[in-house]
């Protein structure tokens, strides 16, 4: 009898003590326990800055978009649930098929996004189902918009899914990750990825024993990415595209004072819309295959040969470098021999004899064959890196724009391993040869030419501590007011220096100002 009542004794005692254990030492791993069965938080998704143009129209912006998520290891039965969903949302057999190929490449414990892009009537339906379709997940999601479609494409370039390299590459965009986040894949949408992906916000609901959402309790909100402001003007820029329309080229307009690039196109484009859940087979080959390459951005990323858009700067040159005069005749009877070859002018019985300001209003290949043979490839090599060829114009802000190639001598010789020849001199002097540039380092050259020879600096961006036209425009008269006096060496030189008067920014590229002038009556000439 007392061994049976301290038997009682003893187990009444432990279960004493594992209720005391159960209730008060681990009080708090149970209650945590009861907390994540009975509550859930969710991460959203980083809401995007958008892209503006100068006059504050979006050309780049966000939607609210519905989305269904499943995690796979907190569903019981997976083929059921997808066969339910396959009859709710009204699933085809692609679609299905799709979704079960995908989920056989993840890991189980990784969302599986059923779908990017829910109508108001399926993410309806899926709510009101809710309640047995346990792992299921509906969420309020952002998606990038291109209002413009294929208008800004090769300027902002596009989004898309972040991939497991941008994951590793970029800590922002591993921090913030969600499932179906899309970041910059190429343009300026990649270049300020950190700026524009902003940060996730959080929701913590109650829900009930099969997941259904009973009330919220708490909305964190998350900080939205960075607005960039762009030099564009919507209205030129759409000029842009249907003056190119079916065509394959590139437009630049910049602003020769600022440098401020109020258009940039090139043609064809695509529709970026069409990569932001995924681009069809379709569109893909049909992009892919065309052959006026859509896929290039030609302003900055295509190299060609200048021909005769080089002629001016050719002329200028050969001015500075005093190896020609304004009055230097050439008579062209529409070819001229060399040592054995051959050159020919565009003009096959030639445009008679040419001064220098007729050899550039008629684009004689004759006059400037001559002009290059006295100037030389290395004197104009220097010219031209000057005035923006054979370097990068945004300075890294497009990652795909290339430097381009104003040959050299010593270029020659390092790269290729032969010595320079006359022949190769003549043809860079009408733009053809090794030359090679894009069309907004010729739009550089140009609008450095057209403000009176002046050094100037591009930019895509607004910024708000940029300097007036009206400041700009006094620091170019200052400066040529001192290259005078270096030129003229007069006694006020000595003063300017003294009172530092002018600036180090857009300092003078020319020598003689007279030059630059003759050359841009003529050029001005050659439109009437």
């Amino acid at each position: 009898m007392f061994i049976i009542s301290a038997a009682k004794a003893v187990v009444f005692t432990g279960i004493i003590a594992r209720l005391f254990s159960l209730q008060i030492n681990e009080n708090k791993k149970y209650l945590t326990l009861s907390d994540k069965n009975r509550l859930r938080e969710w991460r959203l998704p980083p809401v995007r800055g958008q892209f503006l143009d100068y006059f504050g129209n979006v050309i780049a912006g966000n939607l609210k978009v519905y989305q269904l998520h499943v995690v796979p290891e907190q569903v019981e039965n997976f083929k059921y649930l997808m066969l339910r969903l396959k009859d709710i949302l009204k699933l085809n057999d692609k679609e299905f098929s799709k979704i079960i190929k995908k989920k056989n490449s993840q890991k189980p414990w990784e969302t599986l996004i059923i779908s990017e892009n829910l109508s108001w009537e399926q993410f309806s339906k899926i709510n009101f189902y809710l309640h047995e379709l346990v792992g299921v997940k509906p969420v309020l999601s952002v998606a990038r918009n291109y209002p413009f479609n294929k208008t800004f494409t090769h300027v902002l370039g596009y989004v898309a899914e972040a991939s497991e390299n941008d994951l590793l590459n970029n800590e922002i965009i591993k921090n913030n990750h969600v499932p179906g986040l899309r970041v910059g894949k190429i343009g300026l949408e990649k270049t300020f990825e950190n700026d524009l992906l902003g940060t996730n916000g959080v929701q913590r609901y109650e829900v009930n024993a099969y997941g259904k959402r009973i009330s919220q309790l708490d909305h964190k909100e998350g900080v939205k990415g960075k607005n960039i402001i762009l030099t564009l003007d919507t209205e030129v820029q759409k000029l842009s595209n249907e003056l190119l329309a079916e065509k394959s080229g590139s437009i630049s307009v910049m602003n020769i004072y600022t440098g401020e690039i109020i258009a940039m196109h090139s043609s064809p484009s695509f529709n970026p819309n069409l990569f932001l859940y995924g681009i069809s087979i379709k569109d893909w080959k049909e992009i892919r295959e065309n052959p006026l390459k859509p896929l290039l951005n030609k302003t900055v990323s295509g190299l060609y040969s200048p021909g005769s858009t080089i002629k001016p700067l050719v002329a200028l040159s050969a001015l500075e470098n005093d190896v020609i005069t304004p009055n230097q005749k050439v008579r062209c009877t529409g070819k001229m021999e060399m040592y054995g070859h051959t050159y020919h002018c565009w003009k096959e019985k030639g445009h008679g004899i040419m001064d220098l300001r007729n050899g550039i209003k008629q684009s004689c290949d004759i006059y400037f064959y001559e002009t290059a043979r006295k100037l030389g490839v290395d004197r104009l090599n220097l010219t031209a890196l000057k005035f923006g060829l054979g370097n990068t114009v945004l300075k890294g802000t497009l990652a795909n724009e290339k430097k381009g190639l104003v040959p050299s001598t010593k270029w020659k010789k390092d790269n290729l391993g032969y010595g320079w020849v006359l022949g190769e001199t003549l043809i860079t002097g009408i733009g053809q040869g090794y030359i090679q540039t894009t069309p907004l380092q010729l739009c550089l050259m140009t609008a450095q030419l057209a403000n009176g020879g002046f050094e100037i600096y591009p930019r895509i961006t607004v910024d708000k501590n940029q300097e007036s036209l009206e400041s700009i425009k006094y620091k170019m008269a200052q400066n040529a007011l001192k290259q005078k006096d270096k030129q003229y060496a007069s006694p006020r030189r000595k003063i300017e220096e003294f009172l530092n008067i002018g600036s180090k920014k857009y300092q003078p590229l020319y020598r003689n100002p007279e030059n630059v002038k003759f050359v841009l009556e003529a050029m001005f000439g050659s439109t009437n």
